[in-house]
């Protein structure tokens, strides 16, 4: 594995860094300040981005996250899901909020890049899609799912109640979890494209948060919502033996896109805090032993050695994918690791600039708060580790709860 960035997508990541430089940050503050308020801004963006899509082998976003087609091309390949990686981090060094409310690149046009089919590629190729899996009763545990589906000619119906939609008021049609037999547990866990409009899918309420303000996080719920049938994404049988990996192979793609939304916004906080500290006359001589710098100095040293490692698990997690090699457990170490070294550094940012870094002045304190939801959604910290060690000591999910 070549740890530096493929020359191919060098000018994509350029780009993305320029995004979140001169059109993101100047965003940040007002939709931070603007909860609920949909940033206009990102139309043209969108638009910009769907421009460069198009006819590109290699497209840049959620969409571009799968293991379909990898592989076809002989020795080592650098593919989709290692551009979105690699997109991802630049734009969330911008804002990780703004990133989330841009069109077209949600969670669920991921989900859908995963699993779907290649009629319902085609057919929802221009879709803006959330992804609903939480409940009120159902947290981390997603095999847990109560909301269900039943066939009714061609049609599902769907019951049941969604919580924390990414995206939910906004986007075009949502990917929803939900059983066809409760009683057959996990494997009867599919996903539906359920498109904005369908009777019986209602807004029950948006959340207000600590973070990500620009982005919108929505209550749905279905009573009785008919979706055709050939909206259930992928695989319509239920197949007891592979169980829940068809709709699981949707976080394989995703978690290292968290994890790189965490690698985005912890850069950000490490090296504003730096120009900071060097203002404040830190010289940042690494030929120096660290017991001769200042504990300002020692304390940046260290959150840049934990930032390197949770980016080259991102970039690891990703390259697996593009090369079809099982990443479940490297995905869950990735998003695992990065969210855990967002959360901290950007907090130790707001600590090291003092003053500075507390109030709405500098940027370092939305950071901080953004960061905490990266280590909470697509699974918190606590279902990572144990996703890894059933991995690591052959557990099943029964036999390791």
């Amino acid at each position: 594995m070549n740890l530096e960035i493929p020359k191919k997508f060098r000018g994509l990541s350029h780009q993305a860094h320029q995004v979140a430089a001169h059109y993101f940050r100047p965003l940040s503050r007002k939709y931070d300040k603007a909860e609920h308020a949909y940033p206009r801004e990102l139309d043209l963006l969108a638009a910009l981005l769907d421009g460069m899509n198009a006819g590109s082998p290699e497209t840049i976003g959620a969409g571009s996250a799968s293991k379909r087609g990898a592989g076809a091309e002989e020795g080592v390949r650098n593919g989709g899901n290692l551009a979105a990686l690699l997109g991802v981090m630049e734009l969330c060094w911008g804002d990780v909020g703004l990133l989330l409310a841009m069109p077209r690149q949600g969670l669920g046009n991921a989900a859908i890049a995963a699993v779907a089919n290649e009629e319902q590629l085609k057919r929802f190729g221009g879709t803006w899609a959330a992804m609903a899996i939480t409940e009120p009763g159902c947290g981390s545990d997603s095999a847990a799912i109560r909301t269900t589906a039943v066939k009714d000619g061609d049609h599902y119906v769907l019951n049941g109640e969604k919580i924390f939609v990414t995206s939910g008021e906004r986007a075009d049609a949502v990917v929803v979890w939900a059983t066809l037999d409760r009683n057959l547990g996990r494997a009867a866990i599919k996903s539906f494209v359920v498109e904005k409009g369908t009777p019986g899918m209602n807004l029950t309420r948006l959340e207000k948060k600590l973070g990500i303000k620009a982005s919108d996080t929505a209550s749905i719920s279905f009573s009785d919502c008919r979706v055709p049938a050939a909206n259930l994404l992928g695989n319509a049988e239920v197949n007891v033996q592979k169980g829940f990996a068809g709709v699981m192979e949707t976080f394989d793609n995703t978690r290292p896109l968290v994890a790189g939304m965490a690698v985005g916004v912890a850069k950000a906080a490490l090296d504003r805090t730096r120009e900071l500290l060097v203002k404040a006359g830190c010289r940042f001589d690494y030929a120096k032993p660290l017991l001769v710098v200042s504990h300002a100095e020692a304390t940046l040293y260290r959150l840049e050695a934990e930032w390197e490692a949770a980016r080259l698990l991102a970039l690891k997690a990703a390259w697996m994918a593009d090369n079809r090699l099982p990443n479940s457990k490297e995905a869950s170490i990735a998003k695992a690791k990065a969210g855990r070294v967002a959360n901290e550094l950007t907090l130790k940012c707001v600590e090291l600039a003092g003053a500075l870094g507390y109030g709405e002045d500098e940027l370092l304190e939305k950071w901080a708060r953004d960061s905490k939801i990266l280590d909470i959604f697509e699974g918190t910290q606590q279902i990572q580790l144990l996703i890894v060690a059933r991995r690591l000591l052959g557990k099943s999910s029964s036999e390791l709860k």
